[in-house]
């Protein structure tokens, strides 16, 4: 199977994306009318079953190869792209995940809706393992890691990030967590460390205090760069353990996250597929209504989003 159409790094041609459709300035390449999908998920592998109709497709862009082709089916009706934020087979830690990369294919597949499960630790020693929590704002302590998709001399890009999460994303994963047996919390802030060790006791206790709910590796600059890109995103935070700052055992370990997440797979898929039925239904990038699609609407970009 061949890979889509080559991107090129997008050259510093400054154009003001104004309100509408010059925020998707180019048509999609034939290549991506066929691929379509209209809401992504970015996942474990254990996210590869729920698809109907399944196939891999490979896509390039100019920030490099994604984690993995992304995989493209239907549920409940939705066209949906699945990529796996690790690779199919895990080899990926948390700060090397391409996120620039993935959230680019997403869109050049004409997603705009993304969910984000992921595994994380919790500050709060009332959101045992199992809960499933969906934040509302984030602390990002990542370093090292590209954090945008403006990087280049020339144009500087500033999106407003005030408010991380899609309102909308949020609301239908609440509506299936109301419906579902799975404990769970809306609201809370994600703290995102770079990983990939977990922290001390010490750092912990200082998330705690600066008004962390969970801890976390991947949800920077995956949020961010979503924004930047006009995307509507979710994180979906499964709790696999209590952080090492508020339990008083051992601390946390690889083999207890591994085998808290493959025990909740089963209804947290369910969960997933819940709220994709609940996402609104598509909307062209020239009617677009949420604040998320709108975000880059009057800034000079450098380049033309796909």
């Amino acid at each position: 199977m061949g890979d889509h159409t080559a991107y090129r790094r997008p050259t510093l041609a400054v154009m003001t994306a104004q309100p509408g459709p010059s925020e998707s300035a180019a048509p999609l390449p034939e290549p991506f009318r066929q691929d379509h999908a209209e809401i992504g998920v970015i996942g474990g592998s254990g996210f590869y079953s729920f698809l109907t109709d399944a196939r891999r497709v490979a896509v390039s862009t100019p920030f490099g190869a994604p984690s993995d082709d992304v995989v493209l089916g239907e549920l409940h009706g939705r066209r949906v792209a699945f990529l796996a934020r690790h690779g199919h087979d895990h080899r990926f830690p948390p700060h090397r995940v391409n996120y620039r990369a993935n959230l680019w294919a997403l869109r050049s597949l004409g997603v705009r809706q993304v969910l984000s499960p992921c595994a994380v630790g919790s500050l709060r020693p009332e959101f045992g393992p199992g809960t499933v929590v969906v934040p509302d704002q984030i602390i990002d302590r990542t370093w090292g890691r590209e954090h945008t998709v403006y990087d280049e001399v020339g144009a500087v890009v500033h999106v407003g990030f005030a408010d991380p999460y899609c309102v909308r994303g949020r609301a239908a994963v609440a509506a299936a967590l109301a419906e579902g047996d799975l404990p769970y919390a809306v609201g809370g802030t994600l703290v995102v460390i770079n990983g990939p060790r977990f922290s001390t006791r010490a750092e912990s206790q200082w998330h705690q205090t600066a008004g962390g709910t969970l801890v976390g590796m991947t949800a920077m600059p995956e949020a961010a760069i979503a924004r930047e890109l006009a995307m509507c995103f979710t994180t979906v935070a499964l709790v696999t353990d209590l952080d090492a700052g508020v339990e008083h055992g051992e601390g946390v370990t690889h083999d207890e996250v591994v085998a808290v997440f493959a025990s909740t797979m089963p209804p947290f898929k369910a969960l997933i597929g819940a709220a994709i039925e609940r996402l609104p239904a598509a909307e062209p990038d020239s009617e677009a209504t949420c604040a998320c699609r709108r975000a880059v609407d009057g800034l000079a970009l450098p380049f033309a989003l796909p």
